[in-house]
């Protein structure tokens, strides 16, 4: 029995950056990413995306610099590689203010604010977007990010993982426990502003965080934003499981989209979830053009703006180890370091042929996650994503705005014609949006175990 195809969830995945994923496209005439500090740059870019019925632009960020490259961090700066790089969470209210159904995601990560202070600006966002703020939550793997908040070095992975979960846990309190719904009553007739016995202290005392309470902010229309998370490794998974309500993967196949998404989605049924609590956005970049032969002549001209070397600076920043002293034809089986394995494994999987060399990895990293052709088949790639338990993608760019204005004018409309695109946006809140379920969170959540928690309970 066939079944009509399900609209699928589109973001836009940027950085307040120039340089985010694919490394020296800035270069070209028609690109913009240099623009990054204005914020009409970024409000265009938003006024686009919802004309395209996109759900959410999706913020990445980093707080501090990646690993040495040959020996220290010149490349990065060099190469515009994520620095400079500004706070993604500033331009959220003059997104909102510019649009009326995009969802804003952003990151940030547990290292750079305390969550008492975080909670509360998250608060204020959902209120001004009314309903339209997510957070994906991170912890930290860039050694010079912890130096950069008073740490000595990078704290241990799992260790990352249990902050993490107090972390969420002080938010969760106090974005779910400490105001009951009806605590803000503004009576002018009686002069009572707020039901004091309606607003609770959550006297959180923890390994890390003691926090008293209440929550400042009085319940906005998600309480809790919606949930964004991207961590690939065990604890990660397990982490996305029972907090998640949406997943970032980058997985270099449809068959690893499909193992990882069923992955995740077992994990959080053994924490009492079901397994659509969950929607997973894979990363892909497009290409789109008129003919096949067009499109792939567009890719090879990207290609020939990619600097590889950034690429490779950011491969090797991102996993800890310096590939710059390497030539970029050395074969990736030579290569000695116990951490590159992984790395081995996937590029392997790639480049059957012979053997793969770093440059194979710099290019792949640019290029693996790209679907070239007309706007028609990049639709029935996209069904086949989705068919591997894929619900939604996160657009990855090589030019700012170019990249998601082809996308809105040219596949858009091919894959709202195939129901694989939503035409008009649902009422609520981006959590609604997503589910259909009511802008709070669903009881199957943990953070909800917090509603009325606090409250004083009866003699």
């Amino acid at each position: 029995m066939s079944h009509a195809p399900r609209p699928l969830h589109f973001a836009a995945f940027v950085m307040n950056t120039t340089g985010h994923i694919i490394q020296g496209t800035w270069r070209r005439p028609t690109a913009r990413q240099t623009d990054f500090n204005s914020l009409d740059h970024w409000v265009d870019l938003a006024r686009t995306l919802e004309r395209g019925t996109f759900d959410a632009i999706f913020f990445a960020d980093v707080v501090g610099l990646y690993a040495p490259y040959r020996g220290d961090e010149r490349k990065y700066v060099e190469a515009g590689l994520q620095v400079p790089s500004n706070d993604p969470s500033v331009l959220a209210s003059a997104i909102a203010y510019a649009t009326e159904h995009l969802g804003i995601a952003f990151t940030a990560s547990i290292l750079q604010e305390h969550p008492f202070n975080f909670a509360r600006r998250i608060s204020t966002l959902d209120h001004a977007s009314k309903g339209r703020i997510a957070w994906n939550i991170v912890t930290n793997y860039l050694p010079n990010a912890s130096r950069n908040f008073g740490l000595e070095g990078l704290t241990k992975h799992d260790e990352r993982y249990a902050w993490a979960d107090e972390y969420v846990d002080v938010t969760y309190k106090l974005w779910e426990g400490s105001w009951e719904d009806d605590a803000l009553i503004q009576d002018r007739q009686t002069g009572v502003h707020a039901d004091f016995n309606k607003v609770h202290k959550i006297n959180h005392r923890g390994p890390r965080y003691q926090v008293e309470g209440p929550h400042l902010t009085s319940p906005s229309p998600q309480r809790t934003p919606l949930l964004f998370q991207a961590g690939a490794s065990e604890a990660g998974r397990t982490f996305a499981a029972k907090n998640a309500e949406a997943v970032f993967i980058a997985s270099p196949s449809l068959d690893a989209a499909a193992r990882d998404t069923a992955d995740i989605r077992a994990r959080a049924v053994t924490y009492g979830r079901r397994a659509d609590d969950l929607k997973f956005f894979q990363g892909l970049y497009v290409v789109p053009a008129a003919t096949e032969e067009e499109a792939r002549r567009k890719a090879a001209e990207l290609d020939e703006w990619i600097d590889y070397d950034a690429q490779l600076a950011h491969m090797s920043g991102a996993v800890g180890i310096d590939f710059g002293f390497e030539d970029l034809d050395t074969p990736v089986g030579e290569l000695k370091t116990e951490g590159v394995q992984s790395i081995v494994g996937w590029i392997k999987d790639l480049v059957t042929d012979r053997q793969p060399t770093l440059r194979d990895v710099a290019h792949y990293t640019a290029t693996n996650s790209r679907i070239v052709g007309t706007p028609e088949q990049i639709a029935g790639q996209l069904a086949l994503w989705q068919a591997a338990g894929v619900d939604g993608i996160n657009l990855v760019n090589a030019e700012i705005p170019g990249t998601y204005e082809e996308f809105v004018d040219h596949v858009i409309p091919v894959l709202r014609d195939r129901g694989l695109a939503q035409r008009e946006y649902a009422d609520g809140t981006l959590r609604h949006k997503l589910f259909s379920q009511g802008n709070r969170l669903p009881e199957r959540h943990p953070a909800t175990r917090y509603r009325g928690a606090f409250a004083p309970q009866p003699a």
